[in-house]
């Protein structure tokens, strides 16, 4: 799945840490990015069931979404309560 860099743009200026659009390396940006695919693959797989390379993709996608945030969470748990709250996401 492509992502258009607009779209990275918006999701990295939204969701950074430092505000800006070029803050791609911050645990919080790429957390918002993971979830954006996240929400993409899993809507494919709701059409698309027996996808098994997906699957597995989205496997990985959601494992290195929750190692991102377990390190923001022994860093710093105010950025990681903000970013579960701002992204809506269950822990």
């Amino acid at each position: 799945m492509y992502i258009y860099k607009e779209v990275k743009e918006e999701i990295f200026e939204k969701y950074s840490h430092g505000g800006t659009k070029t803050d791609t390396g911050s645990p919080e940006s790429q957390v918002a990015l993971f979830t954006y695919r996240i929400k993409s693959l899993t809507e494919h797989l709701k059409k698309n069931r027996k996808d098994k390379s997906t699957q597995r993709g989205l496997q990985k996608l959601v494992g290195k979404r929750r190692k991102l945030l377990d390190y923001l969470k022994d860093t710093d748990i105010e950025r990681y309560r903000e970013v579960i709250k701002v992204l809506e996401l269950r822990r």
